[in-house]
């Protein structure tokens, strides 16, 4: 369901995999454990096309409250522009603001910059 790898000093966590309603609290936790793990290393979370519906966006929210709490930077990737427009708009009156990318490339360096 999720994948994780280094790349410019930051933390790139994909989720390969939308894991339905049952399951979005193992995928909350997993993203969450990771975060931790590194943190303070800056976070990049790629969804990918299979990886883009209500239970994903909702657990990338609740990583991004909790990165926001840590003072962890954290944005998002995904090709998918509704789920693009979801992230935005629920991510709203949480500081820092959840900076969400279509591309990949473009979030990882953004986050490496910011971090530098």
């Amino acid at each position: 369901m999720v994948s994780h790898r280094f790349e410019r000093g930051v933390l790139v966590v994909t989720v390969e995999s939308d894991p339905g309603i049952t399951r979005r609290a193992m995928l909350t936790t997993e993203i969450s454990d990771l975060i931790h793990a590194y943190r303070p290393t800056p976070v990049v979370v790629v969804l990918e096309e299979a990886a883009t519906g209500a239970p994903v966006v909702s657990a990338v929210l609740r990583a991004h409250h909790m990165c926001a709490r840590l003072g962890v930077l954290m944005s998002v990737a995904t090709h998918s522009a509704p789920a693009r427009r979801l992230l935005e708009a629920d991510a709203d009156g949480v500081s820092p603001r959840l900076v969400v990318h279509a591309r990949t490339d473009t979030a990882i360096d953004a986050a490496f910059v910011a971090a530098a």
